[in-house]
């Protein structure tokens, strides 16, 4: 008679599509502006999680101008889980920074996050479980009282309600940067190269298995928001340029809509006409061509703006461009592969 031993088991994550042998279960991508204050207190905190898989942290520092660059440093080399330091050389933009920071991101799942701490640490199990024991591809955060300045949170409603038009998203769904994305939605995410990147807008052309879940919201623990008006108004220009051609089909609508006013006035000014009464005068008509020319400016505007975005793609500007990687993801790469000819060893353009 055989003698059956027990074997012990293990509980080790799968590795997903995309990843690495060995690669963590989380890896966890913090776009770092003007964060010094802040970045400490959020990567002790992300230390003391331990999710299935294990973790790792990636900090982006995007040319802020503040010593956060001195702070992720000294951080990545006394962090208690591993952590990849990377310095864009200028500041390129949040998404901007996601899509360099996801391309160094092992983790069979992924999650985005702010430096500000408005999003408690404690809250990213809770996201990462809900992501991989559902089989999402991505999961969204949403909150039940958001601690945004008024304005702020009017300009994210207003770009969720254009998103709704413009992306092939569900109704309603709350687009927020504190999201889990799995291996295969950022490997094929991360295949854009174009310089005006929408994180969110790329999901959307990737995957239908979304979901979302209601996390805090916390005010924020020091200083203001990073983002203006100029940086919403921007982004929102990303939004409607670079994943819809619903603004030029607006466009085509306007210009027929004022094709009819004007044809409509003309039946007007001939019946006046033949009732023997004088056609309104100056003050009709300039406000007649100024409404026409103001349409034809817009129109002109909005194909401006596809034609110089497409030629500053076909240009080569950069999406990023990358002046260090201090690292796991470092020394993975170098074993991967020597730089291209000409190409610096620190120094690398994504475009």
């Amino acid at each position: 008679m055989t003698e059956v031993k027990d074997v012990p088991t293990t509980t080790a994550l799968p590795t997903a599509p995309g990843t690495a042998p060995g690669a963590p279960g989380l890896s966890i991508v913090v776009p770092v502006y003007r964060g010094a204050t802040t970045i400490g207190a959020l990567v002790e905190a992300l230390s003391d999680l331990h999710p299935a898989g294990g973790i790792e942290i990636i900090l982006v520092n995007d040319g802020s101008p503040d010593n956060s660059g001195e702070v992720c440093r000294a951080l990545q080399k006394t962090a208690r889980v591993p952590l990849t330091y990377i310095e864009h050389a200028r500041n390129f933009g949040e998404h901007n920074a996601v899509m360099t920071g996801l391309r160094h991101a092992r983790g069979s799942y992924v999650i985005t996050m702010d430096d500000d701490l408005q999003n408690p640490p404690e809250e990213v199990i809770k996201l990462y479980d809900h992501a991989r024991l559902g089989g999402w591809d991505v999961v969204y955060t949403r909150y039940a009282k958001k601690e945004h300045e008024g304005w702020r949170n009017l300009g994210s409603r207003f770009a969720n309600m254009v998103a709704d038009h413009l992306l092939d998203k569900p109704k309603g769904l709350y687009l927020s940067s504190f999201r889990c994305m799995s291996a295969l939605a950022v490997r094929e995410v991360t295949r854009y190269r174009g310089p005006y990147p929408y994180v969110d807008g790329l999901l959307m052309q990737v995957t239908q298995r979304l979901d979302s879940i209601e996390v805090k919201h916390l005010p924020r623990a020091e200083g203001r928001s990073n983002y203006t008006l100029k940086r919403l108004v921007l982004l929102w220009l990303n939004l409607a340029t670079n994943f819809s051609v619903l603004p030029l089909r607006l466009a085509i609508l306007a210009g027929v809509a004022m094709g009819f006013f004007g044809l409509l006035g003309a039946v007007l000014v001939f019946f006046e006409a033949l009732m023997g009464e004088t056609p309104s005068g100056w003050a009709s008509m300039m406000t007649v061509t100024l409404l026409i020319a103001g349409v034809q400016f817009l129109i002109l505007g909005v194909l401006g703006e596809y034609v110089g975005r497409a030629f500053l793609s076909a240009n080569g500007k950069p999406q990023g461009v990358v002046r260090d990687v201090l690292g796991p993801a470092e020394r993975e790469q170098a074993v991967a592969g020597a730089p291209q000819a000409g190409e610096s060893p620190r120094m690398r353009a994504v475009s």
